[in-house]
């Protein structure tokens, strides 16, 4: 098995793994979201007089919609669909009556979802200077060869990876460094749990690092449920099919970096 997968396994079921995560990942759910006043007093207005169509017009513009339903996506893009689809908009504007405004309130100025704020944490994390050296602006990046980590937004990295180090893949990363005159490259995910999306975020790292002909040394910076030992399939193919790749936690990434 790779040297560091197995080092951050024996990291998850052996020492304090999630206490010190939580300086990766400090996942404090965000205070509830502000509804701009003007446009709560039109919603107001719109369901005391039981006006649907500008209910629901008011409502779409919120930044989380109250209730759960597979037809307000839709709606949220097209919003001349409401009055096209009358019997559509009555049924959702039923919900909302029987709801009532205090509960429309309350759910539609939720905190955001945990899950959600967790991409950009790594790169904050980075920017502290937590594996040793401070992150630098592409230019500075260049300007040197000496051991640097590269400070940009997902498209400057991925115009960088591709003009320089022949990434091709349709995948953006949220790492690019070089520590001994080598680059290093890769994509960081906290995976929560197992199944569905957690899957398919896992399955992304995995392809990055299955990129052929990149200049640069793969890596998958993943925490989270694929480091418990069980039947769970994260682990089965960590711990098989992909016990050869550079599959490592956020946490021993610094020592990976400087014995390369």
């Amino acid at each position: 098995m790779n040297r560091w997968t197995k080092l951050s396994i024996e990291y998850a079921n052996q020492r304090s793994y999630l206490d010190d995560l939580f300086q990766v990942y400090p996942t404090i759910p965000e205070g509830i979201r502000d509804i701009d006043n003007d446009l709560w007093k039109g919603i107001e207005k719109a369901f005391k007089k039981k006006n649907n169509v500008v209910l629901l017009e008011d409502i779409l513009k919120l930044d989380l919609f109250p209730l759960k339903d597979s037809y307000v996506a839709y709606l949220k893009r097209d919003k001349k669909a409401l009055k096209r689809n009358p019997a559509t908009t009555a049924r959702l504007c039923g919900r909302l009556y029987e709801m009532g405004l205090d509960e429309i309130f309350s759910r539609s100025s939720e905190p955001k979802e945990t899950n959600r704020q967790i991409g950009p944490l790594f790169r904050r994390w980075l920017n502290k200077k937590s594996l040793g050296i401070q992150p630098v602006k592409i230019r500075e990046f260049l300007a040197t060869r000496e051991n640097a980590i590269l400070d940009a937004g997902d498209a400057e990295m991925m115009v960088f990876a591709r003009k320089h180090l022949n990434y091709k893949h349709n995948k953006g990363l949220d790492f690019i460094g070089r520590f001994n005159g080598k680059y290093i490259i890769g994509e960081a995910k906290f995976l929560t749990d197992f199944g569905g999306h957690q899957n398919a975020q896992f399955n992304d790292a995995i392809a990055t690092i299955k990129t052929k002909n990149v200049k640069a040394i793969k890596v998958a910076i993943l925490d989270g449920v694929l480091y418990i030992k069980g039947k769970n399939k994260m682990y089965k193919d960590t711990t098989g099919k992909l016990k050869k790749e550079n599959i490592m936690s956020a946490l021993v990434l610094r020592e990976f970096l400087y014995q390369i």
